[in-house]
C-alpha cells in the first residue's frame, strides 16, 4: 500500500449497523493513518471521522410498506450516491448490512470500478435466495458475522470470511448490580423484568403499548418492572407512550443496556440485534415480532424459516420462546414469562446452551479480522 492515504465509503442504514461500523473504523484509524471516511452513517461512525452526505434518521425505517412510503427519497439518495462515486473514486466500498437498499449501491459501485466489501451478509438464507447472485457479481468479498453463512457462499463461489459477531467486542457492561441499582434508584433486593421495546419509532409504537399491558399484570406478582429507552427513539414518543400506558413504579433504563440484560432475571425483547445481545450475556428471554399488517402478509409468503430469533436460528433450536404478529400480546407474553418463572429447571438450561453460542461468536475478533480484510482489499485494488 504506497498510497499516502486512503477514502473509504461507508454505507450504514440501520443504528446496529453504526454500531457495528464505529468498531471497524476504530481499528482502521489506529493502525491506518488519514483515511478519510464519507458516506452515510449514525453519530458513532461520525465521532471516528465519518462524513455524512444525508442525515442519518431518514434510513431506519423498516417492513415493505414503510419502505414503499420513503421510495423517492431512496432513489434520490442512489442518483446522488452514484454521482458522489463516480466523482469522488473512493479506493474501497465497506456496504453495512441493510441490502434492500446496499445490494443496489453495491452494483453501482462495481459498475464504477470502486471494489465493494460487504459487511454483515444479507440473510440470503431466510428469504430473497437471489441475492447470492447479486453478491457474486458485484461484491469482491463478503464478511459474514454469523458462523454457518460462509459455508453456504462456499457453495455459491462468493468470496467470504467469517470475521466472528462485533457484539462480543461491543458488551461491556460498566456498573455491577449495585451500581446499576443506585443509578438508576432500584431495590437491589427486588426481582427485575426488563422490557426491550426496540430502537425505531415504528417500533416504539407498536411494541411498547403491548409490553405495558403485559407488564401492568406483573407487577401486582411483586416484580420492579424495567423498560428500556433507546437513544434513537424519539423522546417526545416515547413519553407519550408512557403517559398514555405506563403506570406507577415503572423504571425507565435510558441507556445501560448491557447492565439491564445482565441484571434482569428475564426479558422481552423485540426482534432483532437486542436479542442476540441478551442471549451472548446469557439471560433468559422471550423474542417478540409484530409489523403492519402489510409487511407481515408479504413477509409470511417470502421467508424460508421457521424461526425468527437470531439465536434460535444459530443454535438450529427452538431455545428461546418467540411471538409473532398477532400471538404477540399481553396475555401470551404474560403467560410466558410466568411459564419460565414456575420453572426454573427451564430457564438454568437455557442459560447453559446460550452459552454454546457465546463461544461461536466470540472468535475471530470482528476488529481485528475486517481491518486485515480491509488492508488485502486496499492492496489489491487501490
Amino acid at each position: 500500500m504506497n498510497k499516502p492515504s486512503f477514502h473509504i465509503f461507508w454505507l450504514a442504514g440501520e443504528n446496529s449497523g453504526d454500531l457495528h461500523a464505529s468498531l471497524v473504523m476504530e481499528a482502521l484509524n489506529k493502525d491506518l493513518p488519514n483515511l478519510r471516511h464519507s458516506g452515510i452513517g449514525g453519530a458513532r461512525m461520525q465521532a471516528h471521522g465519518l462524513k455524512p452526505l444525508f442525515p442519518f434518521q431518514r434510513f431506519n425505517v423498516m417492513g415493505f410498506s414503510e419502505v414503499a412510503g420513503h421510495l423517492g427519497f431512496f432513489l434520490n439518495v442512489q442518483r446522488r450516491i452514484k454521482a458522489f462515486l463516480k466523482a469522488e473514486k473512493p479506493d474501497l466500498a465497506i456496504l453495512v448490512d441493510y441490502p434492500g437498499f446496499n445490494l443496489r449501491i453495491a452494483r453501482i459501485a462495481d459498475d464504477l470500478r470502486v471494489p465493494v466489501l460487504y459487511f454483515i451478509c444479507p440473510q440470503f438464507w431466510a428469504w430473497k435466495h437471489g441475492r447470492v447472485r447479486k453478491l457474486r457479481e458485484n461484491v469482491r468479498h463478503v464478511a459474514c458475522i454469523l458462523p454457518f453463512e460462509k459455508e453456504l457462499l462456499d457453495i455459491h463461489n462468493v468470496g467470504s470470511s467469517y470475521v466472528g459477531h462485533p457484539i462480543a467486542e461491543e458488551i461491556s457492561p460498566e456498573l455491577d448490580r449495585d451500581g446499576f441499582a443506585q443509578f438508576f434508584g432500584l431495590d437491589t433486593d427486588s426481582r427485575w423484568l426488563g422490557f426491550f421495546p426496540g430502537s425505531r419509532d415504528a417500533e416504539i409504537q407498536r411494541m411498547l403499548p403491548v409490553y405495558l399491558e403485559a407488564a401492568r399484570e406483573l407487577v401486582s406478582l411483586g416484580f420492579k418492572i424495567l423498560v428500556s429507552k433507546a437513544s434513537t427513539v424519539s423522546h417526545q414518543l416515547f413519553l407519550d407512550l408512557l403517559e398514555k400506558h405506563g403506570f406507577e413504579g415503572l423504571a425507565v433504563i435510558d441507556g445501560y443496556r448491557h447492565e439491564m440484560m445482565k441484571f434482569c432475571e428475564l426479558l422481552v425483547c423485540t426482534s432483532g440485534t437486542a436479542t442476540l445481545e441478551a442471549a451472548f450475556i446469557g439471560t433468559p428471554h422471550l423474542i417478540c415480532y409484530k409489523t403492519s399488517r402489510l409487511s407481515y402478509l408479504i413477509g409470511r409468503r417470502l421467508v424460508r424459516i421457521e424461526r425468527i430469533g437470531l439465536p434460535n436460528i444459530i443454535l438450529e433450536q427452538d431455545l428461546l420462546p418467540e411471538l409473532v404478529q398477532n400471538d404477540c400480546n399481553a396475555i401470551n407474553i404474560k403467560r410466558e414469562l410466568l411459564a419460565l418463572l414456575d420453572e426454573p429447571e427451564r430457564a438454568e438450561t437455557m442459560r447453559e446452551k446460550l452459552i454454546t453460542l457465546r463461544t461461536s461468536l466470540s472468535e475471530p475478533k470482528t476488529s481485528r479480522e475486517m481491518l486485515r480484510l480491509v488492508k488485502q482489499l486496499l492492496e489489491r485494488y487501490a
